[in-house]
């Protein structure tokens, strides 16, 4: 996660979308230094932090017709159910799974959206704005 923090490739230009960012990355740091009584209602946070992020990004791609909005959107509900499941289990008390989750799995997951799916996001916004 220290790589993904002090990546430049991180911030993209759009201040709505590196705020989300930032914020999703202030969450991960949270969550890992949580204890296990903070961590449900912290992980809580991070889904519905992650929902109202894609929602505006959703929106976003919308707003200047972007041309990969369906693949885009797609990815946001792919993880979205990948998180529901685990939300599910740290519901459940099964806070270890939640932990990998957030430790192993949506870091990666996150960096590689960023440098790939919402930097050509950005690129796109930022032509259209010009244009």
């Amino acid at each position: 996660m220290e790589a993904m923090e002090k990546n430049v490739a991180m911030v993209l230009g759009h201040d709505p979308i590196d705020n989300d960012h930032a914020e999703f990355i202030a969450l991960l740091r949270r969550l890992n230094a949580a204890t296990n009584a903070d961590f449900p209602a912290l992980f809580q946070q991070l889904y519905e932090h992650s929902e109202r992020h894609f929602e505006r990004e959703n929106q976003l791609m919308q707003q200047y017709a972007y041309p990969a909005e369906t693949e885009h959107k797609s990815e946001h509900q792919r993880i979205l159910g990948e998180f529901s499941q685990f939300k599910t289990r740290v519901d459940k008390g099964l806070i270890t799974f939640g932990r990998s989750f957030v430790k192993e799995r949506l870091p990666q997951w996150f960096e590689l959206h960023v440098v790939t799916m919402d930097s050509a996001l950005a690129a796109h916004i930022k032509t259209a704005s010009c244009g």
